[in-house]
C-alpha cells in the first residue's frame, strides 16, 4: 500500500506505483516487472473519488456521481383546459 500513490485533481484521477530500490539480485525468471508506472483517468463531470482501499491485493476505488439539485430534471406540470392560466392575445399595432 505504500508503494501506491492516489491522487484526484479537478477532472482526473492519476494513480502512481514505485517499488522500492532493492539491492542488486540475479535471477533466472523475474515474471512481474520491478518499473514505475502512471495511469491517468479522466473522470466524468460531477463524479467524485470516495475512497480507495486494498482487497485481496487488488486496488478498489469507490467513486460517487454527485449532480447537484439544479442540475437534475425535473417534471414540469401540465396545464389543461381548466386551469387558471390564461394566454394573453395581443393585436398588432
Amino acid at each position: 500500500m505504500d508503494d501506491i500513490a492516489v491522487t484526484a485533481e479537478q477532472d482526473t484521477l492519476v494513480i502512481e506505483g514505485r517499488k522500492p530500490e532493492l539491492p542488486a539480485r540475479e535471477y533466472l525468471y523475474h515474471g512481474i516487472a520491478a518499473r514505475p508506472f502512471r495511469r491517468v483517468f479522466n473522470l466524468a463531470d460531477h463524479v467524485k473519488v470516495r475512497e480507495a482501499s486494498f482487497k485481496d491485493g487488488l486496488l478498489i476505488i469507490d467513486l460517487v456521481r454527485e449532480v447537484p439539485e439544479s442540475m437534475k430534471p425535473r417534471r414540469i406540470p401540465i396545464g389543461g383546459a381548466g386551469s387558471s392560466q390564461q394566454i394573453e392575445h395581443k393585436t398588432a399595432a
